[in-house]
Formats: C-alpha cells, sequence, structure tokens
C-alpha cells in the first residue's frame, strides 16, 4: 500500500470505533483524519487540550484563522456552540474523565498496554504535552498508526522507549489489522485481507493471540 492509502485504511477504520455523542480527543497527526470517515448519522463532540470543545473540520487554504489551531499548532475551525477555555480547564475536563475516547500515535506499545510516543532518547522533542494526561484520563485509548517503522515493529513485548503511560491503551490500529489490548495478552480481532496472519505476526515483536472469530477489517 502507499503511504496515502495506508493512513486512510487506519483512519477510516478508526472511526468506526466512535459513537454518537462520544467527546473525542485526537492526536496530531493521522488520528486528525479521523472525522473525514465518521459514519453516517454519528456525531462526536471533538476536544483539543490546549482549549477548544466542538471543533469543525480542517480550514480551507487560504481561510485559516491565526487565532484557532489546536494542541499541534494546526489550524482548526469551530462548530456552533462550541466553547474556549483556558488550559486549567480542559485538563479538568481530562482528568475528570470527561473525555470518552483520545486517539493517538505512537512510537512504540507492547503487549501490556503501555504506551511510548513522545521522545526518542538523544532526539529534541516538542515536550508530552496533554498525552500523558489523556491516556490515563480518558475512558477508552486507541493507538492508530502504522504497524512498522521502516520496517521495524512498533508492536512489542516491552517498550524500550521512555514511556507516556503504563497499562492504558485498550485498541491498536494499524493498516495490517485491528488488535485488542487484554489482560491475556494482545488479540488479533480482525486482519486487512491484503495481509496474512503470518505476515502480521511476522511484523509484531509481541506474540499475538488469534480471536477464534477473526473478521476483515474491510
Amino acid at each position: 500500500m502507499e503511504k496515502e492509502q495506508i493512513r486512510e485504511v487506519i483512519a477510516r477504520r478508526a472511526a468506526k470505533e466512535l459513537h454518537d455523542g462520544d467527546v473525542v480527543n485526537l492526536g496530531i497527526g493521522l488520528p486528525t483524519m479521523i472525522p473525514n470517515f465518521l459514519p453516517e448519522g454519528i456525531t462526536v463532540t471533538l476536544q483539543t487540550e490546549n482549549g477548544a470543545m466542538g471543533l469543525g473540520p480542517s480550514p480551507e487554504p487560504g481561510k485559516e484563522d491565526k487565532n484557532l489551531v489546536n494542541a499541534g499548532a494546526g489550524f482548526i475551525t469551530l462548530l456552533p456552540g462550541a466553547s474556549t477555555f483556558d488550559s486549567a480547564t480542559s485538563f479538568a475536563i481530562i482528568r475528570g474523565g470527561h473525555v470518552d475516547v483520545s486517539v493517538l500515535g505512537a512510537l512504540q506499545v507492547d503487549e501490556k498496554g503501555n504506551l511510548a510516543n513522545w521522545i526518542i532518547p538523544g532526539k529534541i522533542a516538542p515536550g508530552m504535552g496533554g498525552a500523558m494526561d489523556l491516556v490515563v484520563g480518558a475512558r477508552r485509548v486507541i493507538i492508530a498508526m502504522e504497524h512498522t517503522q521502516k520496517g521495524a515493529p512498533k508492536i512489542l513485548k516491552e517498550c524500550t522507549l521512555p514511556l507516556t503511560a503504563a497499562g492504558q491503551v485498550n485498541m491498536i490500529i494499524t493498516e495490517m489489522g485491528v488488535i485488542n489490548v487484554t489482560p491475556e495478552g494482545l488479540v488479533l480481532v480482525e486482519k486487512h485481507p491484503e495481509f496474512t496472519v503470518e505476515q502480521i505476526q511476522a511484523a509484531t515483536e509481541a506474540t499475538l493471540i488469534i480471536s477464534p472469530e477473526l473478521k476483515s477489517m474491510i
């Protein structure tokens, strides 16, 4: 698959995990594509940790408002009825358990649901931002990412990078399939038809449990 097709496959599948009325926080990058693929009739309220609730679609080129950006400094729009507030209020919403779903990218995830997504030691990083609070405060945490990085597995037996949070990931969605994080381990519940179970396992360091009800991702 081409890069853009991979991103679309992941975003389209992740959108199916959102339910009508959910309050959702989307991480920077790939997760911001998810609203483009929401099923018909599904309305969610998007929140950004720098202080806004009720985000709309990305603005058209040339119509950006420099005062309206998300936590990743990307331009946003606000829907009628949206609200803006200070960071203290925003993090009170997150830490208070009022975000239903947080969808983030990752550098690494492991079989215990540990997440590393903020720094590679020795490289300059802008900081963790709100990720640490989001993965602990949201009711459900979904990782939407490419399955490998330059051919190296990103789903590991144990994360080797500094953790963002321990044991908080509920689901992993990649271009290869959908994996539930359970106390027994990582359960492959859906696979993309372009890949075999053997190919998915070969691209995954952690041992996958294959669901007896394995379904097609598409």
